[in-house]
């Protein structure tokens, strides 16, 4: 794996440097506009004048525009990053064809060409864009607004932890059954297209079958797998949503807190599950990724002659 992000890094290091920066501006406005409900929901009951209300409600729009127009530069430069590793990965097979045929070494199969340049490579490239900017990104969020929960209701911050450690532990753990199952999906659909590349169809046809019957049965298990997870998830979500608003109604009616940092809890709480289901999301991707990085490797990698 730490090949892989060195690899990444060598080629693409001064993007990468300009997507870090634009995370962690990002991540560090994330708390920022709840800290502002939080500040008007209570003000509303002390009488504050119309000037003080559209004060703090312009305050709050221009944060949230600034963090919209980051993101959409960040988008953009994510997006033409991976654009550009795929356009490098794709030369990058050509040429190890060309020069593999060349020198009489084994020549790479027009089949497996054909689904490397048009899958593998889109996948692989693709992720060079989000590789170290996304986790900064979202992990930075997640800091920024579990410090706010931490400051505002101590004690919630640790329900969220626990919460996180659970899902973690669940998907590190479903994830490794389905690795298993991406690399047998790509291995079987490249042999599948070398044979319909390489012979007659009719001669072909039952094996053929039997490699897109094992495609098939690869993607069912990956989809109940990760469906189940998913699930899961959802449901752990579901009870810390819960705790959070009957322990913060037990604090306001003991008088021990304000409705408004309750409000503002509960939005952290929702506003942390988007940031950590793309850390999910990223590491499932870097998974299934990793599998097809190596596969392109061994594919790449000539022999060194004598």
């Amino acid at each position: 794996m730490l090949q892989f992000y060195r690899a990444i890094w060598r080629h693409t290091a001064s993007r990468q440097i300009s997507l870090l920066i634009l995370s962690l501006m990002v991540a560090g406005l994330a708390a920022i506009p709840i800290d502002y409900q939080k500040r008007i929901i209570n003000l509303l009951d002390d009488d504050i004048s119309h000037e003080v209300l559209l004060g703090l409600g312009a305050e709050m729009l221009g944060v949230i525009l600034l963090s919209l127009a980051l993101k959409w530069f960040l988008g953009y430069r994510t997006g033409t990053t991976g654009e550009w590793a795929i356009r490098y990965l794709r030369g990058l097979v050509v040429e190890t064809a060309d020069e593999k045929a060349h020198n009489g070494q084994t020549k790479l199969k027009r089949g497996t060409i054909a689904n490397v340049i048009s899958s593998e490579t889109e996948a692989v490239g693709k992720f060079v864009g989000d590789s170290f900017a996304e986790p900064v990104l979202q992990f930075g969020t997640l800091v920024s607004v579990l410090g706010y929960i931490a400051y505002t209701l101590p004690n919630l911050a640790w329900v969220v932890v626990i919460l996180i450690g659970l899902q973690a532990a669940i998907v590190l753990t479903v994830q490794v059954r389905i690795n298993t199952k991406v690399k047998e999906r790509v291995i079987a659909l490249r042999r599948s297209v070398n044979r319909l590349t390489s012979e007659e169809l009719s001669m072909v046809k039952v094996e053929v079958e039997k490699d897109f019957d094992e495609i098939y049965e690869a993607r069912r298990k990956v989809f109940i797998l990760k469906l189940s997870n998913k699930l899961i998830l959802s449901s752990l979500n579901a009870v810390g949503l819960v705790f959070v608003l009957m322990y913060g109604g037990w604090l306001v009616l003991e008088g021990r807190s304000d409705v408004g940092s309750i409000v503002a809890a509960t939005i952290a709480l929702n506003r942390m599950q988007g940031p950590w289901q793309r850390l999910i999301t990223y590491y499932r991707n870097l998974s299934a990724v990793f599998v097809q990085f190596e596969l392109l490797r061994s594919l790449l990698i000539t022999p060194k002659s004598g």
